[in-house]
């Protein structure tokens, strides 16, 4: 009997898949994990972040105390909690509010993870404080968005008891938090790392003040946990594990996550923890999210499709892309939950599968060596007082812009990977825009898309972009905002901030040898993404 279930048709990756998942079963590599062996990873002087193994039992005891806490919030007619967090932070806490925010009675949940300033803004504007709970997010305590973000709503609502903190005990965000009387400080566990902490309280203290039920959610986690390893388990958390590894070395890279959209965000947390945990040392798993789906034929043989659906709901136009994808031989995965509080299962299969991943890449899967460049690069930006106009992007007007743009895509090959960083506000209108130009581009090249903004993805594939394969063609998309928002206590605003993140990001990538195009698209960046569409899709002239 294959190992595999139904819901994995990996087409020449299957033999693969079924050999290596049989070695790690019969080499007793699932209880070295339970067991928190560090020899399974070169872990060097790593601190310990094996503690997510066990918080579905673990974080049982907090249940108590955040379902008073949130019943409390809403018993006061809070309408909106802002969430201020990047990464690990604000992705497990924006899938749970996906699957179980929207209920009558329970705030809203609103997640601020950009320096952008026209978000900011319009953040800062919409929200009443007398009715907003803000929660802010950080493990280190020290990330700047996250303190930026905090000061200038501090500003704005100035009260202790409209604030929460969550971090690692010890923190300069714990001390801030009892300093100016937050109204709770929630302590996390110092050996769950950021994108392994959905399971803690950074992701259950959100789920609770939407009014999700905490122990079901905790439940499906349990379950998987205490059956991995068992004889005769088909527990797909090794399958997918598996399948990361064969994917890699089989030339089929990049992971194209596809999701009904009650449950795209899980698709997001996971390019997180694949691109962060696996892209390093040159190599890496690349994940495609939110790319729009398009004709088969525009897709390559470097791909492997797993989509995520929600109940016995099915998506016509999802299910007949998939029914072709596998005529045409592609890998595919489809993954179904049965019930919301089943995502508490597959978060754990997943994270379970990218540290097996991992074991068998020789890569430490809870490290992150090729994020910090950047920061020191957009610190040194700030230092020089950089500003938009300063960056020597390349203008969409410019007259030679279409020749630049073209000599960027012919830089791409066979196998390579397109990489939009969209440093832009996320309004609606510019998401449209982006997702529009990722399908364009992908359709005219044939090749992977990513698209993400910025600076949420420097927390979520940075890592990647700068540890992984020699495989990205980046295009840095930047604006000149409209309006600019002071960050309080200190001399620099978001405007300033954003734009130094961008250049340090854009300096990052060309140090490591990576290609970038930086394009500036003015002050109104929904028209300049439909020029850039459009200047890209036109035929050549020769």
């Amino acid at each position: 009997m294959s190992a595999l279930d139904e819901s994995f048709q990996l087409g020449d990756l299957a033999v693969g898949v079924e050999a290596r998942l049989a070695g790690w079963v019969s080499s007793g590599r699932v209880g070295d994990l339970k067991r928190k062996n560090r020899e399974l990873w070169p872990l060097g002087d790593t601190p310990d972040r094996l503690g997510w193994l066990n918080l579905p039992g673990s974080s049982q005891k907090l249940v108590d105390d955040l379902e008073v806490f949130a019943e409390e919030v809403r018993s006061e007619g809070i309408e909106h909690v802002i969430l201020l967090g990047m990464g690990g932070s604000s992705l497990a806490p924006e899938v749970f509010s996906g699957l179980f925010g929207g209920r009558g009675g329970w705030p809203a949940l609103v997640t601020l993870d950009t320096t952008h300033p026209g978000a900011v803004a319009r953040a800062l504007a919409s929200l009443d404080p007398g009715k907003t709970l803000v929660v802010v997010a950080s493990k280190s305590g020290t990330t700047v968005e996250t303190l930026s973000l905090f000061r200038s709503f501090w500003t704005a609502f100035g009260e202790g008891s409209r604030f929460v903190a969550i971090t690692d005990p010890g923190t300069a965000l714990e001390t801030v938090g009892k300093e100016r009387q937050f109204r709770r400080v929630f302590s996390a566990p110092a050996d769950v790392g950021g994108r392994f902490s959905a399971l803690s309280v950074f992701g259950l203290a959100p789920a609770a003040l939407v009014g999700a039920d905490l122990r079901s959610l905790l439940a499906t986690s349990l379950r998987v946990a205490s059956e991995l390893g068992d004889a005769g388990s088909r527990e797909p958390a090794l399958a997918l594990g598996s399948l990361l590894v064969e994917a890699m070395e089989g030339g089929r890279d990049k992971l194209t996550l596809l999701a009904e959209p009650a449950i795209q965000p899980l698709a997001d947390w996971l390019e997180q923890l694949t691109a962060e945990s696996l892209g390093k040392k040159g190599v890496g798993v690349v994940p495609v999210t939110r790319e729009p789906l398009g004709s088969i034929d525009a897709y390559g043989d470097d791909r492997v499709f797993v989509a995520h659906r929600l109940g016995g709901r099915a998506d016509e136009v999802l299910s007949e892309f998939l029914d072709e994808a596998r005529r045409r031989g592609h890998p595919v995965v489809e993954r179904s939950l049965a019930d919301p509080y089943e995502v508490g299962a597959e978060m754990y299969r997943w994270q379970v599968a990218v540290a097996l991943a991992a074991a068998d890449l020789g890569l430490n899967p809870f490290d992150q060596p090729d994020v910090d460049l950047a920061k020191v690069l957009a610190r040194k930006a700030m230092e020089r007082s950089s500003s938009v106009s300063e960056t020597g992007a390349a203008s969409v007007t410019a007259s030679n812009f279409e020749e630049r743009l073209r000599a960027w895509l012919a830089d791409a090959a066979p196998g390579d990977y397109l990489c939009v960083q969209a440093f832009l506000d996320p309004a609606r209108e510019v998401e449209t825009g982006l997702r529009l130009l990722q399908g364009a581009l992908r359709d005219h090249t044939r090749l992977a898309v990513c698209a993400g903004y910025g600076p949420r993805f420097l927390h979520s594939t940075g890592q990647l972009h700068k540890g992984g394969p020699k495989r990205g063609v980046f295009l840095q998309l930047i604006d000149r905002p409209a309006e600019d928002v002071p960050v309080a206590e200190t001399d620099f605003t978001f405007s300033r901030l954003i734009a130094a993140q961008a250049e340090g990001d854009g300096e990052a990538l060309v140090e490591r040898g990576r290609r970038l195009l930086r394009v500036d698209l003015g002050t109104d960046a929904v028209t300049g993404l439909r020029q850039l569409r459009e200047i890209m899709t036109r035929p050549v002239t020769r």
